[in-house]
């Protein structure tokens, strides 16, 4: 694999201001909780340039003919959203319980507001169990996005989120079934098990590096900087780079700060998360040298999560209550303003992924099941990214799903039927959404093989 020269990457980050925010540390949380951002990527900055007196240019890059963002006029070229189905609480579970009709409504829905790319997950430990079926269920849904004119952004491991044990893989209770990281602890900490998870990876790409309904390959999302997680998708991005066919490799990283971490990798496409910046201000000055740096570098930069503007210091601080339910129209309109390719997270309306926001009752995305909006402003926002914003048609509901009782009444002692500070102005629940239908919880069987 040529290496990029990191060291450039560096300056270049200096250049274009980035170094003024810690490493854009700021522009996305570290969820492995062991962020050196701030002090790390600003010495090694300042050494970068004190040491070279050359003027910063951007990154070398090995020569690759790929294409990332569609050749358009819209606002934004690239408009996506995390896409996981409502009432799967893991990737596992997306794929075990895989459902063409599902999966052709939701897309239908991000269709109605002109999205025409989804990122989302495999799963390595559902593919161990059953390979033909993984692979049939995502074939499906990358011709099925294709139908819909949306493109897939697929990453093949996942660096947040609880253990895969099989009690945690299939738990379905409301307050307890989050986000599960893939592969295990023990398999990261056993390179002669590395085999295995590069079969998988050969395996995909050997269906599609050179498939042009999908957007990108991503190797893991968020390894942030534990080293167990950098090794290892070192090692798996290495098997895709051996592979590589026209569509782009990149790898989900929280911040710019990671990227100078992974800059000597040869990557296609750098992103970065800010999910809940704390001021509308905050977020269009990151914005600002983030695109600085993008309109510089062979390579985009796209950012690839984000949510809402809230107070509060920490991705895992509770917010006020107000601000526990969605509000795109908060950053949308800066996305469009600046002209960033961009994922939202997320396309169905969800109880929040990670445990820290579930537990404080955490609610996202912008479509109820049944097609209704949250927020006819956040849709009309997020539309607008392609240069239109007219959301005739849709109806809005800032409700609570029914099936989401258990955590409304756990958290905040209600029911989906109470209305919330910013449920004020709700309409009244559908026939189809006062049904009851919460999922019962599987009970408890032993832990995956790989565990």
């Amino acid at each position: 694999m040529t290496r990029n020269t990191r060291r450039r990457f560096l300056r270049w980050c200096a250049a274009s201001g980035i170094a003024g925010l810690a490493g854009c540390s700021s522009l996305g949380f570290d969820d492995s909780g062991d962020d050196n951002s701030v002090t790390e990527l600003s010495d090694e900055v300042e050494t970068a340039t004190a040491t070279d007196g050359e003027a910063a240019t951007p990154p070398e890059t090995a020569t690759r003919d790929v294409t990332v963002a569609p050749d358009t006029d819209a606002p934004v070229d690239v408009r996506g959203a995390i896409y996981i189905p409502a009432r799967a609480f893991n990737f596992y579970q997306m794929w075990r319980d895989y459902d063409h009709e599902i999966t052709d409504r939701d897309l239908g829905y991000a269709e109605e507001v002109n999205l025409n790319a989804i990122r989302t997950w495999g799963s390595y430990e559902f593919w161990k169990e059953d390979p033909e079926g993984f692979f049939e269920a995502f074939e499906d849904l990358a011709s099925t996005a294709d139908d819909h004119g949306i493109r897939v952004l697929i990453g093949l491991f996942e660096g947040i989120g609880n253990q895969p044990t099989r009690a945690n893989l299939e738990d379905e209770d409301l307050m307890t079934a989050t986000g599960v990281a893939s592969p295990s602890n023990k398999v990261l900490s056993d390179r002669s098990r590395w085999e295995d998870t590069r079969k998988f990876t050969r395996q995909f790409m050997d269906r599609y590096a050179d498939d042009d309904r999908l957007l990108a390959i991503e190797v893991m999302n968020e390894p942030g900087w534990n080293s167990r997680r950098v090794a290892f998708s070192k090692a798996m991005y290495e098997t895709m780079w051996e592979m590589r066919g026209s569509v782009p490799l990149t790898i989900g990283a929280t911040s710019m700060a990671k990227n100078a971490k992974y800059a000597d990798w040869n990557l296609d496409l750098f992103q970065f998360h800010y999910n809940f910046p704390t001021t509308q201000e905050d977020f269009r000055d990151a914005l600002r040298q983030v695109v600085t740096l993008d309109e510089n570098m062979d390579q985009p930069v796209m950012l690839t999560e984000w949510q809402r503007v809230r107070s509060g210091a920490g991705f895992h601080t509770a917010p006020p209550r107000e601000q526990r339910t969605p509000d795109y129209a908060s950053m949308a309109p800066t996305i469009t303003e600046m002209g960033v390719g961009n994922f939202f997270w997320s396309l169905m309306l969800q109880p929040a992924y990670f445990s820290s926001q579930r537990e404080v009752g955490i609610l996202n995305g912008l479509f109820h099941e049944d097609g209704a909006v949250w927020s006819l402003e956040d849709a009309r926002a997020i539309k607008a990214m392609s240069g239109e914003d007219s959301v005739e048609g849709l109806e809005e509901r800032q409700l609570w799903p029914k099936w989401t009782e258990p955590i409304k009444q756990e958290v905040y002692g209600e029911s989906v039927g109470t209305e919330t500070p910013e449920e004020s102005t709700a309409d009244t629940p559908t026939e189809a959404e006062a049904e009851d239908e919460t999922p019962s919880g599987d009970s408890e069987s032993a832990e995956a093989s790989d565990a």
